[in-house]
């Protein structure tokens, strides 16, 4: 059986397309400034944002303390906004609220929008709808930016850059 050029080069058009448009949710945003408040209120803003339009939105951090330090921006983030969220300390605890501080990996199917504090990139990170990492302008943070960036492209994921740095 003959293969048709015009079905092959369809199909390549749509596959090239639907990769196209999953590289378009996946961000890395660096900042200017060199420390991690700068980075915490960073995501915060971007938590605040997904959450404006109805994502439920996840923030993935390594310790308690980075956890806590969330929290408090997000109460205290603007007088006039209230941020329904949580801290969720493992995966055998559920997330009722539509914005939750993980401690531990997040699970693709329960959000909409992922933020990556952490120095782990999670496995599945190709599954999600939508992946922003956050680095502050310090080497260490860079590095495991870089590191980040090479992970998602070995997934095929060309993730778009917002360096501030540029500007």
């Amino acid at each position: 059986m003959e293969s048709n050029p015009a079905t092959q080069t369809g199909s390549h058009a749509a596959g090239t397309s639907e990769q196209q448009e999953k590289n378009q949710r996946y961000w890395f945003h660096i900042l200017l400034q060199d420390t991690p408040a700068a980075r915490h209120l960073h995501a915060t803003k971007l938590v605040n944002k997904a959450w404006q339009q109805g994502d439920r939105v996840c923030i993935v951090c390594d310790t308690t303390q980075q956890a806590e330090e969330l929290d408090g921006l997000i109460w205290n983030f603007s007088p006039d906004a209230f941020i329904p969220h949580s801290i969720i300390p493992d995966s055998a605890t559920p997330c009722t609220d539509p914005v939750g501080i993980l401690l531990c990996p997040p699970i693709a199917e329960d959000w909409d929008t992922v933020i990556i504090l952490s120095e782990t990139l999670p496995a599945n990170a190709d599954r999600f709808k939508r992946l922003a990492l956050v680095a502050h302008n310090d080497p260490a943070m860079l590095n495991q930016a870089r590191s980040h960036f090479k992970q998602l492209r070995a997934l095929g994921i060309e993730a778009r850059v917002h360096d501030q740095r540029q500007r």
